[in-house]
């Protein structure tokens, strides 16, 4: 699929953009600050010709204009990760699911209007796949045909975690049902990963700043005790989602379909503070953290060969996942990037 410039929306996927600079494609980012967007342009001068930052306004309310519309202008393909994601609300229909809904359906009606987008690239969640009452195994594969059994009846009611479990679900079925019903010029790819880990390439001033999982690293590093719980063991480097996203906006025969992507290995918090401590980076955290029994961590699999065969990505290691990540986290305490 001939590609020459897309739409990137969303500030923290701008890993996926540095993997799209590098191959020479032209980018509009759009994102509501505008300032980072520049920020993140301004320290990669080599790449300044290609990033075109577009300002989008509120697009929660149905009665604004659709701000997307001008961001697909001239665009081939659009990735598209944005979704409100809040633990801090009243109620979960109104501020989790209705919002996360109609954020998909507008990019998707935008890109309606531009006869020469072609794919429409979506990040969902492995919380649109897990199916809770199957457990935590080990002894099976999730795959991208699996889908979280929760009826939007049953998310609505549901605390807010639940809830967020709903959101990304309907979420991402609203972009499925819109290609099946409007039958558009473009098709679709899902993403629906896990816990996601690693460095980050977008503006951080602080750690404080640093985004949920990746202060959870952060937390060990720092000798939180006790440590804390992973609610699966499966996870995913931020980087080479990234590079998925990439790969299945230009091949052609990814098109239509639903990946789950992670990492062949397993992960545990223990396990990262044993993995500081054999680097030198873990003098904070205290010996008595880390139990033997969750160095091995277990549990069910995602189908993590579907990318590596299909899209060509080779997954990084925890370990060298968390080497990379801390050493980045600590130069960030230091100054900013």
């Amino acid at each position: 699929m001939p590609l020459n410039k897309y739409s990137n929306f969303n500030l923290p996927t701008l890993e996926s953009l540095s993997h799209s600079l590098k191959d020479g494609y032209e980018v509009k980012l759009a994102t509501r600050n505008i300032e980072k967007a520049q920020q993140f342009a301004k320290k990669r001068p080599q790449f300044s010709s290609l990033i075109e930052p577009v300002q989008i306004t509120d697009f929660t309310s149905k009665s604004t204009e659709n701000p997307f519309i001008n961001a697909v202008k001239g665009c081939d393909g659009i990735i598209h990760a944005a979704s409100p994601l809040s633990y801090d609300v009243k109620d979960v229909e109104e501020e989790l699911i209705k919002p996360a809904i109609h954020g998909v359906r507008v990019v998707l009606e935008a890109a309606v209007t531009e006869p020469r987008v072609k794919r429409i690239v979506l990040t969902s969640s492995f919380a649109s796949v897990m199916d809770v009452s199957r457990g935590s195994g080990p002894g099976f594969t999730y795959t991208g045909a699996d889908w979280n059994p929760l009826t939007y009846e049953e998310a609505c009611e549901a605390d807010a975690i639940i809830g967020y479990r709903g959101s990304k679900k309907y979420a991402e079925l609203e972009a499925w049902n819109f290609i099946e019903k409007e039958k558009p010029q473009f098709d679709l790819v899902t993403f629906c990963p896990p816990m996601t880990f690693g460095p980050v390439v977008h503006p951080v001033d602080k750690v404080e700043e640093l985004n949920l999982s990746n202060d959870m690293l952060w937390q060990v590093y720092s000798g939180v005790d006790p440590l804390p719980v992973a609610r699966v063991s499966v996870w995913v480097d931020v980087r080479d989602l990234a590079k998925a996203h990439v790969q299945a906006l230009v091949r052609p025969s990814a098109g239509n379909k639903r990946y789950v992507p992670s990492a062949p290995d397993k992960f545990s918090y223990a396990l990262a503070a044993k993995i500081m401590k054999d680097h030198g980076l873990g003098d904070r955290i205290p010996d008595k953290l880390i139990s033997k029994q969750d160095l091995n961590p277990i549990g069910y699999n995602l189908d993590h060969e579907a990318v590596t065969k299909e899209l060509g990505v080779e997954f990084h290691s925890f370990e060298q996942c968390v080497v990379d990540s801390i050493r980045q986290f600590r130069a960030i305490q230091q100054g900013p990037l």
